[in-house]
């Protein structure tokens, strides 16, 4: 297990440094620069400042500087967000998208697993139907629209939730069940095959033969095997509810970081989009890590390699 993890985190360092070569790379090619956009800014002033901040020297330096700072966990200053820290800004706004990710995570969790169980222990029944009719319709609709009808409903027709904002814990059901919706059909229709296979297996046939109830059965003995396929959807489905938060904060008003990436991007603000984006990819990589050893823990033949 230890050489494993030790494995994987150097395999991480390596991706890390790939990640952010493709990133100064398409960063600096793209037209604009972050400091283009003022409007009475003399083209002195503005030389003054690119050099202030290193701008005006050839890319390998940059890209060599850049490299130096990160290596020593230094992002840097925003370009853009004046008197912020690149760390300052990813330690407000990285709690609000952690609480939103954790939140959407426990829906898709616990309404993907109660429905994918339930419609593999009633299957072929009115029940199996709706839920999986719901699962293929909650597939099909990505986040952003979920997240439009659920304001129609819920804001303006029945004006239970806030449109947007943030503070409150009515801030957060509405979106967090937006961002995890489509997850949760994804997870229940993996629960549902998982749990179809397992049922079939003998050592199931053994526990009912022994005079175990139902409950017993598929709690004890049947949801462990049945989770395989839900746990190794999870580092996918972490990325997605990561990658989908930009889009729901927006839409919600939420100050995560989903709405500093977006702006960075949009402003060229390279320090602070270089830094959300070694963010993003040290999380899903080390969400990923979490998922191969949770799945070697659930099926003992897994070893891990």
């Amino acid at each position: 297990m230890t050489g494993f993890i030790l494995k994987r985190l150097l395999w991480m360092v390596l991706t890390l440094w790939v990640v952010f070569t493709l990133s100064f790379v398409l960063m600096k090619i793209v037209p604009g620069g972050p400091f283009d956009r003022e409007r009475s800014l003399a083209p002195e002033i503005k030389r003054n400042i690119e050099r202030r901040y290193y701008l005006d020297e050839p890319l390998w330096k940059q890209y060599v500087r850049e490299l130096g700072n990160v290596a020593r966990l230094d992002l840097g200053v925003s370009f853009r967000l004046g008197d912020f820290r690149v760390s300052e800004v990813l330690a407000q706004g990285f709690p609000i998208s952690a609480s939103l990710g954790i939140v959407a995570m426990a829906f898709a969790l616990s309404l993907g697993l109660t429905a994918g169980i339930v419609s593999a222990v009633r299957r072929q029944t009115l029940t199996d139907f709706s839920l999986m009719l719901v699962a293929t319709i909650g597939i099909a609709l990505p986040n952003f629209v979920i997240a439009g009808i659920m304001i129609m409903l819920f804001v303006f027709l029945l004006p239970i939730f806030p449109a947007a904002g943030w503070g409150t814990l009515g801030h957060l059901i509405l979106p967090a069940f937006c961002l995890g919706a489509p997850y949760a059909a994804y997870i229940a229709r993996l629960a549902r095959t998982g749990m179809l296979d397992v049922l079939s297996r003998d050592y199931i046939r053994t526990a009912y033969a022994k005079g175990l109830s139902s409950r017993a059965v598929i709690l004890r003995h049947a949801l462990k095997g049945a989770m395989l396929p839900v746990v190794s959807f999870l580092g996918p489905a972490i990325a997605g509810i990561l990658t989908g938060s930009l889009v729901i904060e927006k839409i919600f008003g939420i100050p995560g970081l989903g709405i500093h990436f977006i702006e960075a991007a949009m402003q060229h603000d390279y320090t602070l989009a270089m830094g959300l984006v070694l963010v993003y990819t040290t999380l899903l990589y080390t969400m990923n890590l979490i998922v191969d050893i949770s799945y070697a823990y659930l099926d003992p033949r897994v070893k891990l390699e």
